[in-house]
């Protein structure tokens, strides 16, 4: 964000020119060969979350195919699927999607601020989001790319959004940030209901498409009340766990058969969960699990939040 391009870039400025890429799409290709020849039935091209296929969506500012207006933009991505498609057509394909971003958010401070953006204005660093109020989504694009998803035959989509490394309280929604993050700004639920307005958005415009919501674990006990509510008027097909199946794996069985949930299991958002992995640690629920707790790992964990809070 230091940096104002008052004039789009030049080759020499990307990190990987078109040839990078197109190899890259190969290797996209080369690995759906492996899933689908050891048993696979599906693989899912991730595109969320800060990763290198959700920051093409993004590239505005970048010269040649892969960058600048939308079609060039969604262009690594769709050859990625239609690669795929070509040449295992019995190999089904699903998208995980940050349908909206934020701009980032400062670390190292108590509450989140976002940084300084205003002298970027319009913003053309996100994907999904109003660029002269980037702190705003606006799906217009988001809603057009499930669309061309749809005609591309992927099978599901996974709404989800930003990502966990510049704007964690967005995308993850929790009281207790990672160590090395900040406390959130905004009550967790508003995150809460902001995936789940944006998923619902998407769902409406592409009805035929199957979706998969994210961003429900903060419900924590409530979770399944709502899971089954936003199920049963249509706002989203299926519900994704993710922190929540770290610590209680059995909840979906739970629910399903009308068992009553066992609460000393359900998350409660620790953030444990990324604060190891980002510290070279495996990922897990250190808190609730007696596995994790028993880990040489635990005890590692401990001394590095305690040396984040100095």
């Amino acid at each position: 964000l230091d940096r104002k391009f008052d004039i789009a870039p030049s080759a020499d400025d990307v990190l990987m020119d078109d040839g990078d890429v197109k190899r890259l799409i190969d290797q996209y290709v080369v690995a759906a060969h492996l899933a689908y020849d050891v048993g696979y039935q599906f693989v899912d091209i991730k595109s969320c979350h800060g990763y290198l296929l959700h920051e093409f969506l993004s590239a505005h500012v970048r010269p040649g195919p892969y960058g600048g207006d939308f079609d060039g933009r969604t262009r690594c991505l769709r050859e990625i699927i239609t690669r795929i498609q070509d040449e295992i057509p019995d190999l089904v394909v699903v998208v995980r999607l940050s349908v909206f971003d934020s701009v980032p958010y400062q670390t190292g401070r108590q509450i989140g601020e976002p940084m300084e953006y205003k002298h970027e204005l319009p913003y053309r660093y996100g994907f999904g989001l109003n660029p002269d109020d980037p702190l705003s989504m606006d799906l217009t694009e988001a809603v057009k790319l499930i669309q061309i998803l749809d005609e591309l035959q992927v099978a599901a989509i996974n709404v989800s959004c930003g990502s966990p490394y510049y704007c964690p309280h967005v995308q993850r929604p929790a009281v207790f940030p990672p160590s090395d993050g900040y406390r959130p700004p905004e009550d967790p639920l508003v995150g809460v209901a902001r995936q789940i307005h944006a998923a619902r958005i998407c769902k409406q415009a592409v009805p035929e498409m199957l979706m998969v919501g994210s961003g429900y674990s903060y419900l924590q006990d409530f979770l399944p009340h709502v899971a089954q509510a936003v199920v049963r008027q249509g706002w989203i097909d299926s519900v994704g766990l993710g922190r929540m199946v770290l610590s209680y794996p059995q909840l979906p069985a739970d629910t399903l058969h009308g068992n009553p949930p066992k609460r000393k299991l359900v998350c409660r958002t620790f953030s444990d969960c990324t604060t190891a992995p980002r510290n070279g640690m495996i990922s897990g629920c250190f808190p609730l699990d007696p596995y994790y707790k028993s880990l040489d790992a635990a005890k590692q964990l401990q001394r590095v939040k305690q040396t984040h809070k100095k």
